[in-house]
């Protein structure tokens, strides 16, 4: 799955780069914070975060099968991710990706919330190729980077040796 987060970006435009990943990947695209958008572009579904509208709200008005992701970052945050597919957990580990993602919450954490919100949980923050298997083996289905695979020499290189890591 491929998150499109461009929070810069006009609703138009925004559109236009979704449907543009829609049409050339062959895997699910969704949408960070913008379920119109989403909808409008033909993505898998789209992810909100503790500011947006709730998942339970946004699963009365989108279409069967839309997938709807919440992001958790603690206790009092796991309201708005009810009625989610699953939900993103973290900062598991320091990240400077994201400048307002709060404090680390470490594997046990991690795991903590992701018993509590009950949908599959997806580890993110501060990952890469060094800690991952904390993660993974702190209960995470799958792993979020950024900077694991853009700051890397080799973007591809990076992703493949991600990707390798979790499939064992």
């Amino acid at each position: 799955m491929v998150q499109l987060r461009l929070k810069d970006l006009d609703p138009r435009e925004l559109a236009q780069v979704a449907h543009a990943l829609v049409t050339a990947l062959p895997i699910p695209v969704v949408v960070n914070d913008r379920a119109d958008v989403a909808l409008a572009a033909g993505a898998a579904g789209v992810h909100v975060g503790v500011d947006d509208i709730p998942a339970s709200a946004l699963r009365r008005v989108v279409p069967p099968g839309f997938i709807i992701g919440a992001s958790v970052g603690g206790d009092d945050e796991l309201p708005n991710a009810i009625g989610a597919d699953y939900v993103g957990i973290g900062p598991v580990f320091p990240t400077s990706s994201k400048s307002d993602a709060g404090n680390a919450i470490g594997a046990a954490g991690f795991a903590r919330l992701a018993q509590l919100a009950g949908v599959p949980a997806v580890a993110i923050g501060g990952i890469d190729v060094t800690n991952r298997h904390e993660a993974l083996g702190a209960g995470a289905r799958g792993i979020a980077v950024i900077r694991a695979i853009f700051a890397a020499p080799d973007p591809e290189l990076a992703a493949m040796a991600l990707s390798s890591a979790t499939e064992s």
